[in-house]
């Protein structure tokens, strides 16, 4: 069973379906990301990282969701990904963004 099929199975039983349009699906990701952020507000990064089962669960939380949203709009994320890796090499060239922090049309 995929993760996809797990989530829908999950949400299914539930008959959660009926709430999972995909604004309703956009705007939980950006909730579960900022729940995500929080955890690391007003910390340094090896702070925050020392609550590591929070992350995980925050960041378990922002995968569904997206993983929903993709679903909903027979997204494939196994070619999604890969298209937009090949959208940023273009952008990202490695001579001129290797050990680089800047934006693209900063390089």
């Amino acid at each position: 069973m995929t993760l996809i099929d797990q989530i829908n199975a999950f949400r299914d039983a539930r008959d959660w379906r009926q709430f999972h349009n995909e604004k309703d699906l956009a705007l939980s990701l950006v909730l579960e990301a900022s729940e995500l952020l929080e955890i690391y507000q007003w910390k340094s990064a090896e702070e925050g990282n020392q609550n590591i089962e929070a992350i995980k669960d925050e960041l378990a939380d922002v995968l569904i969701y997206a993983l929903m949203l993709a679903d909903n709009l027979d997204l494939d994320v196994n070619e999604l990904i890969p298209r937009k890796l090949a959208k940023n090499a273009i952008k990202y060239p490695i001579d001129k963004s290797r050990g680089q922090n800047k934006k693209y049309t900063d390089l």
